[in-house]
């Protein structure tokens, strides 16, 4: 397993493979939510001054990859104020490959990286459908911080806010 930085090269790819691997959602939400989510995994956020876009190759292919934004950046597009902490977004293993301890990889990546900056805290949101994501960002501690929910579509489904103390 090698996690690195994504080429630019790859960004394309890595769009693809990450509304792949949330594609397996499409049928639990309306599919007005699957269409902005989708528009969103599919985003060059990545490509913003200090976001970082992190990948785990095995075999020397790409079945993983996540995104860090710095911390106090508009990681929503105004739906949640900005948090003195970095922010997780856009985790995404290949199906394939999950179970094999590709998302904690990126995840304590994301860790490792936060901690080097000198920060206390680093965050996440999910939606609330996601029910393995939220097992996993729990059981490596995050807690779950309700004041900094929201509900980015008019259809009642909660994208919950996480954080952990690094």
């Amino acid at each position: 397993m090698k996690i690195r930085d994504a080429k630019l090269d790859e960004l394309d790819f890595i769009r693809e493979q990450r509304v792949a691997a949330y594609a397996e959602h499409s049928a639990a939400i309306p599919a007005a939510h699957w269409q902005a989510l989708r528009q969103a995994i599919s985003s060059e956020a990545e490509r913003q001054d200090g976001v970082e876009l992190i990948v785990c190759e095995l075999d020397e292919k790409i079945v993983g990859s996540v995104v860090l934004f710095p911390a106090k950046t508009d990681a929503y597009e105004g739906k949640v104020e900005e948090l003195d902490y970095p922010e997780i977004r856009m985790l995404a293993v290949t199906p394939e490959n999950r179970g094999k301890g590709i998302a904690s990889a990126l995840i304590a990546e994301c860790i490792r990286r936060s901690k080097a900056k000198n920060h206390k805290f680093i965050g996440l949101h999910t939606g609330e459908f996601m029910k393995q994501a939220i097992q996993l960002y729990t059981k490596h501690g995050f807690e779950h911080l309700p004041q900094y929910d929201f509900v980015p579509a008019d259809d009642g489904i909660v994208v919950k806010a996480f954080r952990l103390g690094i």
